[in-house]
């Protein structure tokens, strides 16, 4: 059972750093964005590559989680304001299928742009997680690494929640999500609030690539497999809600961790039936509100 319950936290803290970008994005914008999870990639990419690059045996250890980070800056405050400003802010208020059509062009070009860039090989960025070494839960090993990522989401999911509930930049952006209209007649920049959010959003799956990057094989595809888990998980919390991309992603860690453990076929299987259940009692998700169409 402690293992599920580790292996769950661990999971869900990976997964909730992409998919609370993409919730706020959503909250903002009202955009459903496919390309997220090319955001993910490139943060990967980028965070991987910077740290087999430049960081060497010998160096200390801080200076890879300081690559790794600065990949996911690099790839977030580039793409996110160049994404928003030249694509999506012609989408505004279009029809939701346009909207789809136009992330998922973009998920496909930026799929494409990493090739182009790193090429198809793997890159294999293990420092920072190998010379962490291993803690002991029980009698079962982890690595150390994996605190550092349960530690990372915590601090997002504070730093979020104190941003927006806390300061003027959380006030404007709450102004935005309730009306749009009534906002700009206000005075806020409403653009600007949302060229802000867009760009936190993709800072945040940059993040959650580069710091998942020592974990894995970093190659093409590993996008597409993250914004399938991500949109379960903003589903299930609630889109919008960054409460609920906290619950969503802890309940979805901890289903799959339940599944590998026990019926190691059914990982991906029940996390949809988790996502299905609650969809037919809470169709709007566990945080998420049921908005009025206006004629």
């Amino acid at each position: 059972m402690s293992a599920i319950l580790v292996d769950g936290v661990v999971y869900a803290s990976w997964i909730f750093l992409v998919s609370v970008g993409l919730t706020l994005v959503f909250g903002v914008l009202r955009i459903l964005n496919l390309a997220h999870g090319s955001l993910y990639a490139v943060g990967a990419y980028m965070g991987a590559w910077l740290v087999v690059r430049y960081f060497h045996a010998g160096m200390p250890l801080a200076l890879s989680f300081a690559l790794l980070l600065a990949g996911a800056l690099i790839a977030g405050l580039v793409l996110g304001p160049l994404i928003e400003r030249l694509l999506l802010r012609h989408t505004y208020g279009r029809d939701e299928v346009m909207q789809l059509l136009v992330t998922y062009a973009l998920f496909l070009i930026l799929g494409d742009l990493t090739k182009l860039v790193w090429g198809v090989d793997p890159y294999y960025a293990y420092a920072p997680y190998s010379m962490l070494g291993n803690i002991s839960v029980g009698t079962i090993p982890y690595p150390r690494y994996d605190l550092v990522l349960i530690g990372i989401a915590v601090i997002v999911g504070v730093a979020l929640w104190l941003i927006t509930n806390r300061t003027r930049f959380g006030r404007l952006m709450t102004a935005v999500i309730r009306d749009r209209e009534i906002s700009t007649a206000l005075g806020i920049n409403v653009p600007l609030v949302c060229t802000a959010a867009f760009t936190i959003g993709a800072v945040l799956a940059a993040l959650g690539g580069a710091f998942t990057a020592p974990t894995i094989s970093v190659v093409p595809g590993i996008d597409v497999t993250v914004i399938v888990l991500s949109f379960a998980v903003v589903v299930i919390g609630g889109l919008g809600s960054l409460e609920g991309a906290a619950l969503g992603s802890l309940i979805v860690g901890i289903a799959r961790a339940a599944a590998v453990h026990l019926f190691p076929d059914l990982d991906l299987v029940a996390i949809y039936l988790v996502m299905t259940i609650v969809l037919i009692f809470k169709p709007q998700g566990l945080f998420g509100r049921a908005e009025v169409k206006r004629l």
